[in-house]
């Protein structure tokens, strides 16, 4: 059966950021139509498109079209590259709060980290060089 679905797959675009974005979307929508059941205009609505981006998804899954999808795709990296790449600090931040103290400089709002455990400490912006003393 796998053999089969792979043979199927060769020469079709498959699975790449936008389509994971498309589904994960239609899949929100239909779930919010199932919440907004007692307002049946907005439920359907909700229901529609994203029954409408699930075969969209499967479209561009499927799709022989490769050069097409992997520009809809390029596109799609290129509007949400400031968006991703924030998220990116944010997931990169909280991962080091495990291991720092991640403070504010009071000078140029810089975020400084500084290990956990040390006590009190005087730490000193690197951009501004502003002494503050804090607890770690």
């Amino acid at each position: 059966m796998r053999e089969r679905f792979e043979r199927f797959m060769q020469g079709r675009y498959g699975v790449d950021p936008l389509v994971r974005f498309t589904l994960s979307a239609a899949l929100v929508m239909i779930v919010l139509s199932f919440l907004l059941v007692r307002v049946p205009v907005v439920g359907s609505l909700f229901n529609f498109l994203g029954i409408l981006g699930i075969v969209y998804t499967y479209f561009r899954m499927f799709s022989k079209n490769i050069s097409a999808r992997y520009d809809e795709n390029r596109k799609f990296l290129e509007k949400t590259a400031g968006l991703r790449r924030k998220l990116n600090r944010e997931k990169n931040l909280m991962n080091e709060r495990k291991i720092n103290h991640i403070y504010t400089c009071p000078g140029c709002k810089a975020k400084l980290r500084a290990p956990k455990g040390k006590g009190k400490i005087e730490i000193t912006c690197p951009k501004c060089h502003t002494k503050f003393v804090k607890r770690s």
